[in-house]
């Protein structure tokens, strides 16, 4: 067996376990935590993902947050000057953060409490935001599951994005395989 099938089984375990309703939004967040050299092939199977959810009962709304930064900055007014020197720009960190949040909080919003909303391709988003910071900002918005798709390391409660920067602890159920 391979790794993403490992993965889709223990994402099968707990798609298909009840689900507690009266749980803090910061405990409703699954994290798939997988290498990040497995990050292709499970984009390529993320189907099989969607299908398990709606076997078991469950509503499926994907957000692939891959082309987010490139977008966001396109339209940015100040994109010339933030390319010709990037150290001058920390607000648009914050700025990103804040419009991503609120995408992400919009598409919780739409779920009921019986559906995933899953936010794919977050690989993207390293070195421009903060993943913790992230969840931090939707967590109060989930009605159902949110399931982040995570290219990294979970050892000792910890989560580690990339493995490249410090871990934080989060509340997070850890998928692994």
């Amino acid at each position: 067996m391979s790794k993403v099938d490992d993965l889709l089984d223990r994402y099968e375990q707990n798609v298909n376990r009840p689900w507690k309703k009266r749980l803090d939004g910061a405990q409703k967040v699954w994290f798939v935590v997988y290498p990040p050299k497995y990050e292709r092939a499970l984009r390529a199977r993320i189907e099989e993902f969607r299908m398990a959810t709606t076997q078991a009962g469950h509503g499926w709304t994907e957000s692939d947050l891959t082309r987010a930064f490139p977008e966001w900055m396109a339209d940015h007014e100040y994109r010339e000057g933030y390319f010709e020197d990037p150290s001058g720009f920390d607000f648009v960190k914050q700025d990103f953060l804040e419009d991503l949040a609120q995408d992400i909080r919009a598409d919780l919003q739409e779920e009921d409490e019986e559906t995933v909303v899953a936010l794919t391709g977050i690989g993207t988003l390293f070195g421009f935001v903060s993943i913790s910071d992230l969840i931090e900002e939707v967590h109060s918005e989930i009605r159902g599951r949110l399931v982040v798709f995570f290219p990294g390391r979970h050892e000792a409660n910890t989560y580690r994005f990339l493995d490249a920067r410090d871990g934080w602890d989060y509340l997070a159920l850890p998928i692994k395989a």
